[in-house]
């Protein structure tokens, strides 16, 4: 699947969430999204979940 269509699924999904569960399922729907994003690039080894919690705990810095 390429990312056209992935973008449009997901599109087409919060529009349902945000439809038929009003703003809160919208953003649960949308929560719930950004973690299972963030842990599937974790699992493919494109995101160093250790550097991005010592950043967003301020041990360090970007620069």
């Amino acid at each position: 699947m390429n990312l056209t269509v992935t973008g449009t699924a997901m599109g087409a999904f919060v529009a349902f969430m945000s439809l038929q569960f009003g703003l809160w399922g919208f953003l649960v729907s949308l929560l719930f999204m950004a973690i299972g994003a963030l842990l599937g690039r974790a699992a493919e080894g494109k995101l160093d979940l250790r550097g991005v919690f010592d950043a967003i705990t301020g041990r360090r810095s970007s620069s």
